[in-house]
């Protein structure tokens, strides 16, 4: 259901009205080629019931006095139907063009998109103070919720990076939801998407450093509860990083828990997930996957991330943390000519104003790893970014983006990166 629904609801936007509605003239025309086709079926079957007679019924005379059916009867019965349907519109004074403008207003109720582009222009000074700049196409994401029933919705993806997944769109991801938490709490969420472990708010125009090492898309099955300000979920997954011996199953699993609120012009979100084998992010299970044999480590070690997010009027803070409870083998990952540990935290604050008239958000950002050299990230990033809102959904943003590498003696260069970005972005 969910895919016919959506795949009506593009067709309608892409070609309103389906060809039978461009204009008062052509849907006139139309109308008496319709009334004309239902006179002769009518006169075809007036003709079959003569032929049989009285007292007789339509299914003893082997089909003969049957009413005409199949695929192009059925079609001139819908026309007819959406045709008088657009009669009556007429008959109450109602043009064309708003006959189209009520079936999308229709459609709209059951289904969302959102979109997001960015194009972002970029110079920066390497570690080895190699200066590079390039403009570059860094996002394009369309989005479509369909709201199926009550009870069930299903929500759509496309993602396109520049540079990422052979410079495809790819389904970025695609869920189905099972529930409705303003009648009930609890909701199941199965298909692909991104797991509930680390939060990865950011006012910046680069990804924190958190993300790159803890974020994890996949197909799951998920419970999730929401319910007076507290919300969480369970679920389960079949990772891409296994345990050596094991069978290709589903054995990965988390679990998340937070509370929100807002009074007045304070609001607060406290989070804290676990996921049992954390090598499964995107950056550390990447890493893995090149440098342990069959995808496979010696044992799985969990992972942990929190975070906590404050505002008061203007002003917001947002903090967290994302790592490794344990270290991994030293076959699998190092660090110092030590077992490494892999963790990663961020801190922003933000104030925002108006500048010109328009909604300005100024932001500073303090970012740090541990033990995350394997996975290329730096030992400390500083960053300072202005965001100007400068017409609706249209904003602008300067971003200064200052890393320090690790230190010669634990297999770093010891030198320092620069990156200033400017960022165009519509989202609708």
């Amino acid at each position: 259901m969910k895919k016919t629904l959506s795949i009506l609801a593009l067709g309608l936007l892409a070609v309103p009205g389906q060809g039978w509605a461009t204009d008062n003239a052509a849907l006139e025309k139309q109308i008496q080629q319709l009334i004309e086709q239902n006179r002769i079926l009518q006169e075809r079957v007036l003709k079959l019931e003569n032929m049989v007679g009285p007292g007789h019924q339509p299914h003893q005379e082997a089909g003969l006095a049957k009413q005409p059916t199949g695929p192009a009867v059925d079609s001139l019965s819908q026309r007819l139907t959406q045709v008088e349907h657009l009669l009556e519109k007429k008959k109450g004074g109602e043009s064309v063009a708003q006959v189209e403008n009520s079936a999308v207003s229709e459609i709209m109720e059951y289904v969302e998109f959102s979109g997001l582009v960015e194009v972002e222009a970029a110079s920066s000074e390497s570690y080895d103070h190699h200066e590079t700049s390039d403009l570059t196409l860094a996002t394009v994401e369309l989005g479509m919720e369909v709201h199926i029933t009550e009870w069930s919705h299903t929500q759509l993806v496309l993602l396109y990076e520049e540079g990422e997944e052979s410079d495809h769109l790819v389904v970025d991801q695609g869920t189905i939801t099972l529930g409705n938490r303003d009648k009930f709490p609890v909701e199941l969420t199965v298909g692909k998407k991104y797991l509930p472990f680390g939060s990865y708010l950011t006012s910046m125009v680069s990804d924190p450093l958190a993300l790159e090492l803890g974020e994890i898309g996949d197909t799951i099955a998920q419970v999730g509860f929401q319910a007076a300000g507290l919300y969480g979920s369970a679920y389960v997954f079949n990772g891409d990083i296994n345990e050596r011996g094991e069978d290709d199953k589903i054995d990965s699993y988390g679990a998340n828990i937070g509370l929100a609120h807002k009074f007045g012009e304070f609001s607060y979100d406290f989070g804290m997930d676990w996921l049992n084998n954390v090598a499964d992010t995107d950056g550390i299970g990447d890493y893995l996957s090149e440098v342990v044999a069959d995808e496979a480590v010696v044992d799985y070690v969990p992972g942990f991330a929190g975070h906590i997010l404050m505002a008061y009027g203007p002003v917001s803070f947002f903090a967290e943390y994302v790592g490794a409870l344990a270290s991994f083998d030293r076959t699998e990952m190092t660090f110092d000519n030590e077992a490494a540990r892999p963790e990663a935290w961020g801190v922003e604050v933000g104030y925002n104003t108006a500048l010109l008239g328009r909604e300005t958000l100024f932001t500073l950002g303090y970012q740090g790893t541990a033990e995350a050299l394997a996975l290329g990230l730096p030992e400390a990033r500083y960053l300072a970014s202005v965001r100007w809102n400068i017409i609706d959904d249209t904003s602008l943003a300067l971003e200064y983006l200052h890393d320090e590498d690790y230190d010669n003696n634990q297999g770093g260069t010891g030198d320092n990166a620069n990156i200033a970005t400017m960022q165009l972005a519509v989202e609708f």
